[in-house]
């Protein structure tokens, strides 16, 4: 667990809605300790001397070359971080796991591949498998003798995961399941030796099972010729008449589907971490590509909107950052709640991993749109050779799409950010009806023309700001409630913007935090972070009001939405900073560190 000399809390998931938290109470970058810096340092060594030099070869899908890297990373312990050690597993805690997966993503391509090995294709065993599965297939897992794969997906079921059409039948002396049925997009799937594959028993009770490569029925189909991530194996699943030892069952009959869901809630918080890795290599290829660039006379990266692309890139990532290293500093103070990991169920280890499952959700959303965004302004700082497959960019550009379509589409996040807030709310886990109600009874009093909070705390402007952007989730939800009731969740359009209005208030306040922790501290990166958070501030205000609107438009009509505009208003107000100085600020502390300043190795 992070050792740190703050004390992280362990705030129940979700609570950043209605709960203010102090820089103390949060884990940051910064609170990593010498040896986790360390092992960060030696995954960028191997990343660096090893992944990278093998790039053309990686995309080539030239045979062996990705499982011989991963075996090499097995070698220095980078596979089995998540595997107790009783299963020849290095039993890390979760800060450590997700800085391994940071520093080791830098080729997208081999990242898709280890995340989906020591993610998806390990934790089910690790969490649902009994102790002679644990003891047969996890220390071929943690040396990446065999790769892992997990195969939930079918052609008509890949967002609708409880639709699956595959079967398995028991047989009559109870020793075998017989699988029929067909899984698509499986990541590992040319290379892998294990697979989770979920299936319906009866084709009724959906539930998980180990298989093995070799099993007789099962075939692996051809490779597909993907836009992106051209160098991960991905194929298709062919299950006919193919038996599995019963002993092979994972977890419960017809409870597959808590196998499914709780294991992808650590995929989407890891995929929001590879984001990170892939970002901050890109934004250094930006940095180099604009200072070396002439045009007009001079380099490109001292024109202003070469600046903003370099700033708004570096904010993004390190909102993405904060947020991530939050959130996984709460589950280790969570898990660190049950005692030693020897004596920690596997159960309530998944339980208090899903205690946040929507901070995972918004790191996925999040960190995959910003991924999205500095791979375009990569492409665009390079122009011409930014769109030529010689060039990185080009790649990271294919790339970038498929982390808003993987561990579930950034569509169905948000509705899980909005849909589980609103089911902790009604089930009393979360005061946020409370929250809300308080709130609609403020707004409808008469307006107070107080200046937005001022004080002598550092960035109290983003604070006022953040403060707001949090009512207005408040507000915006409760006039969605109070015109769907229960059937709020089906109206998507509206259950996505509010997860946007939220996820801006969980970026804001990671970011605020960290800043002032930074300054507290005394680092020097404390004045680029503050400028981040001061760009980010107003950028989210902004998506706030906008997106509120249309939730106000979607639930009211005529003199009640007149009146509920005026409130809006009323909540939206603030003083602006000067994003044209903040965002020029950012992009010099960028050009002289040439990479992304906040990085600590």
């Amino acid at each position: 667990m992070p050792t740190s000399s703050n004390f992280v809390l362990a705030a129940k998931g979700g609570s950043f809605l209605i709960e203010l938290r102090t820089p103390a109470e949060v884990f940051t970058p910064e609170d990593l300790t010498e040896e986790q810096l360390q092992m960060a340092a030696t995954v960028a060594q191997f990343a660096r001397e090893e992944v990278l030099p093998k790039t053309a070869e990686i995309e080539a899908k030239k045979p062996g070359v990705v499982p011989g890297l991963l075996r090499k990373a097995a070698e220095l312990g980078f596979t089995s971080m998540d595997i107790p050690e009783e299963y020849d597993g290095l039993g890390m805690d979760k800060t450590t796991s997700t800085l391994i997966t940071d520093h080791m993503s830098v080729l997208a391509s081999f990242s898709t591949a280890y995340g989906a090995h020591v993610g998806i294709g390990t934790l089910p065993l690790v969490w649902y498998g009994t102790e002679e599965q644990k003891k047969r297939y996890l220390p071929k897992l943690a040396s990446a003798e065999w790769i892992g794969a997990y195969a939930l997906s079918e052609a008509t079921s890949g967002s609708d995961a409880m639709n699956i059409r595959a079967r398995a039948t028991l047989s009559a002396d109870g020793s075998t399941y017989t699988l029929n049925g067909e899984k698509m997009w499986i990541t590992n799937g040319g290379t892998a030796g294990l697979y989770t594959v979920f299936a319906k028993i009866d084709g009724e009770k959906f539930s998980a099972f180990l298989v093995e490569r070799d099993t007789p029925g099962l075939t692996v189909g051809a490779e597909e010729h993907k836009m992106g991530i051209r160098g991960s194996s991905t194929c298709p699943l062919v299950l006919q008449d193919c038996k599995v030892p019963a002993a092979n069952l994972l977890g419960e009959v017809g409870k597959g589907h808590h196998i499914a869901f709780n294991v992808l809630n650590m995929g989407r918080l890891k995929l929001g971490v590879a984001c990170i890795g892939g970002a901050r290599l890109a934004i250094a290829h930006m940095i180099r590509y604009a200072k070396e660039r002439k045009a007009f006379g001079k380099a490109i990266a001292e024109f202003g909107l070469v600046q903003r692309k370099i700033a708004e890139s570096a904010t993004r990532l390190y909102a993405t950052e904060s947020m991530t290293y939050r959130t996984v500093g709460m589950i280790d103070a969570s898990l660190a709640e049950l005692g030693d990991e020897g004596n920690r169920s596997p159960r309530e280890v998944q339980k208090r991993i899903e205690e946040y499952a929507v901070e995972c959700s918004i790191l996925k959303v999040y960190g995959s749109e910003m991924m999205t965004l500095v791979a375009d302004e990569l492409v665009g700082t390079m122009g011409g050779y930014g769109y030529v497959e010689e060039y990185p960019a080009e790649r990271y550009y294919r790339d970038a799409r498929i982390n808003r379509i993987f561990e579930g589409t950034n569509e169905i996040n948000r509705m899980i950010i909005t849909g589980w807030l609103m089911k902790r709310a009604m089930a009393g886990e979360l005061p946020l009806l409370k929250a809300i109600k308080a709130l609609m009874d403020e707004v409808m009093q008469p307006p107070s023309f107080d200046s937005a909070e001022q004080s002598d705390e550092t960035l109290s402007r983003e604070a006022g700001i953040l403060a707001s952007v949090k009512k207005i989730a408040l507000f915006a939800a409760g006039v969605a409630s109070q015109r769907y009731m229960a059937g709020l969740q089906d109206q998507q359009e509206i259950m996505a913007d509010l997860a946007d209005i939220i996820t801006q208030a969980f970026a804001l306040e990671s970011a605020l935090l960290r800043a002032r922790k930074l300054n507290a501290s005394g680092r020097n990166t404390a004045e680029v972070a503050a400028a981040m958070t001061g760009l980010l501030a107003d950028e989210s205000m902004a998506l706030a009001e906008q997106t509120a609107r249309r939730v106000l438009a979607a639930s009211a009509e005529g003199d009640e939405l007149r009146t509920q505009l005026a409130i809006l208003r009323r909540l939206a107000r603030f003083v602006p900073e000067d994003t044209v100085k903040l965002s020029r600020a950012i992009a010099q502390h960028c050009l002289r560190a040439e990479k992304y300043p906040l990085a600590l190795v």
